[in-house]
């Protein structure tokens, strides 16, 4: 198995094979240093326990009371050259085999010392020499803590030999016992040296493993096509990627974040979907982004074994524009062939109002208002036509011809067209706080037929509760800064259930529609790199958003 990184450009490298890391692990001093530091601790508490003995007690004392003051000077000094091995671990300097030959050599004179200031081997101060060569047999190479092991047994029969002549009391064979006793630890530790090591290789390779997973796994899900969010029990955000994060409008990492802070309708869908035992397992909704430009549907997932809906939950994000793109193929292929069928049979009565509305415009004894009316046919002849070209260009996907002008007077000039062709009252329909620099970049026609037909449906629903206010409102989104344009009524509305079915072919709530308007018009809207959003309006009546592209973005020759 290799090892894998994401360095900071996002690539994913390899280095080297297991048996290399493997055997790096092995040659890592990391060990050795740990060993070293835990030695050099209980030198230290030797050195410093010692010491306290020494001035504590009384007489006889414990230890050295056969060379009172070279006792003290040694064992001052031990403690003082421990403080000093404290400093160079920690620094890891000078070299790690150099310290730890000179660590122990340090420790062999010592404690020869001052068991010849204690009584010898009967001091029981000569065990302390088995603790450190055994633990160095764990860490370095064999040959070293075999010569080590004879330097200390020679020192240990040399401090006897020097005790003899000094005329005190010795005892070879303890000293001879303690030298094989430290040999035999050192020969036998080896074995046990080498399975540490091997399992400190093998521990610190199930690390690098595990990391590379985590990494990979990591790499997988920031690259992910489908936009993932994990949320624990408390609805925090656990686990994203990139993508979920620009489809929820948030800028930056989203992880660590509560749901509600980056998205407060799916986090109040989350609290019903988790309270409600009825509500699907799976279910799928849209939402609206932060800052109404885009359309997302969510699929929830609980996560564990009972799939608990009060535990942690996988959220899939989808962009719906693209899904509904992908769906609704196969219907525009049925809306196309449906289209072509009719297109003839459509063409020819309208063709034939439309020159008999031209020849009735041309008798003389019509008056102003059969004039009017006259005229009145004959540009809803035009329209009707005009309508047909759209819906086979829609179902041909053919491309449109973007324009980029000031919004401001092209809705002044429809509202004018509307409110005469409709015979609307002052103030029935409105252009409000449209700020006049405002440009949008789209192909007017399709423009001109989505606020048609949307602003006809607010009419005739309006006027079914009494009062016709059809109001057009536009300025820049505070998201990404795309202009965007509203068109307000206050009629009824549309159902909650009916919401997400709106804009489906074909789908109608009233006697009498084909249920082709508001597919049609957000069809036109998506050929133009445009959104149309239904948002409820508060104290009653209905919301369009039309979110344009950016009018810099793109270039007159693209197609759409």
């Amino acid at each position: 198995m290799n090892q894998a990184n994401i360095e900071s450009t996002g690539k994913l490298t390899f280095r080297g094979s297991r048996d290399a890391l493997l055997q790096r692990a092995v040659e890592e001093p990391d060990l050795t240093w740990r060993v070293l530091s835990t030695l050099n601790a209980f030198r230290l508490l030797i050195a410093a326990t010692l010491l306290v003995l020494f001035f504590a007690g009384g007489e006889p004392r414990l230890f050295g009371d056969r060379v009172p003051n070279l006792f003290t000077a040694s064992a001052s000094a031990y403690l003082v050259f421990a403080v000093f091995f404290g400093i160079a671990i920690r620094q890891r300097w000078p070299a790690l085999t150099f310290q730890a030959v000179t660590h122990l050599l340090v420790d062999i004179s010592a404690v020869a010392v001052l068991m010849y200031t204690s009584g010898g081997v009967a001091s029981g101060l000569g065990g302390v020499l088995v603790v450190f060569i055994g633990a160095a047999s764990l860490v370095l190479p064999a040959q070293v803590p075999a010569i080590l092991a004879a330097i200390a047994t020679f020192a240990i029969l040399g401090e006897e030999l020097f005790a003899q002549i000094s005329g005190f009391g010795t005892n070879y064979p303890a000293a001879g016992l303690l030298g094989a006793i430290i040999f035999a630890v050192t020969l036998g530790v080896r074995p046990l040296a080498r399975r540490i090591q091997m399992s400190e290789a093998l521990a610190r390779q199930r690390g690098v493993d595990l990391k590379n997973l985590s990494e990979l796994n990591e790499y997988i899900v920031q690259h992910l096509r489908e936009s993932i969010v994990v949320i624990d029990s408390d609805d925090r955000i656990r686990l994203s990627n990139g993508s979920a994060a620009r489809l929820l409008g948030a800028s930056g990492s989203i992880s660590g974040r509560q749901l509600a802070e980056t998205s407060k309708p799916l986090a109040e869908y989350v609290k019903r979907w988790r309270g409600d035992k009825t509500l699907s397992s799976h279910p799928e909704i849209t939402v609206v982004t932060n800052g109404n430009s885009a359309r997302i549907t969510a699929h929830l997932a609980p996560l564990g074994k009972n799939e608990q809906r009060d535990g942690p939950a996988l959220v899939f994000l989808e962009d719906a524009s693209l899904m509904n793109e992908r769906v609704q193929q196969s219907k525009l292929a049925s809306l196309g062939r449906l289209s072509a069928s009719i297109a003839h049979e459509i063409r020819n009565p309208v063709g034939a109002m439309s020159h008999a509305a031209q020849l009735l415009g041309e008798s003389a004894g019509l008056t102003e208002d059969d004039k009017r009316l006259t005229e009145i046919i004959q540009t809803h002849s035009s329209r009707v036509s005009h309508i047909i070209d759209n819906v086979l260009q829609l179902s041909r996907r053919e491309s449109s011809r973007p324009e980029r002008f000031v919004l401001k007077p092209w809705l002044l000039d429809f509202a004018q067209e509307f409110t005469r062709t409709l015979e609307l009252q002052e103030g029935e329909m409105t252009v409000v706080d449209i700020p006049d620099d405002i440009k949008v970049r789209m192909d007017p026609s399709h423009l001109r037929q989505v606020l048609w037909n949307i602003c006809d449906n607010a009419v005739k629903y309006a006027s079914e509760t009494g009062g016709i206010l059809v109001e057009l409102h536009g300025g820049p989104n505070d998201g990404p800064g795309r202009p965007f344009l509203e068109i307000r009524d206050h009629g009824l509305g549309v159902n909650p259930a009916s919401a997400e079915k709106i804009f489906e072919p074909f789908f109608t709530e009233r006697s009498g529609g084909t249920g082709l308007g508001l597919y049609i018009s957000r069809e036109l809207c998506e050929l133009n790199h445009a959104t149309l959003l239904y948002l409820d309006r508060a104290g009653g009546g209905s919301i369009f958003r039309i979110v344009f592209s950016d009018p810099d973005r793109w270039e007159p020759q693209d197609d759409i």
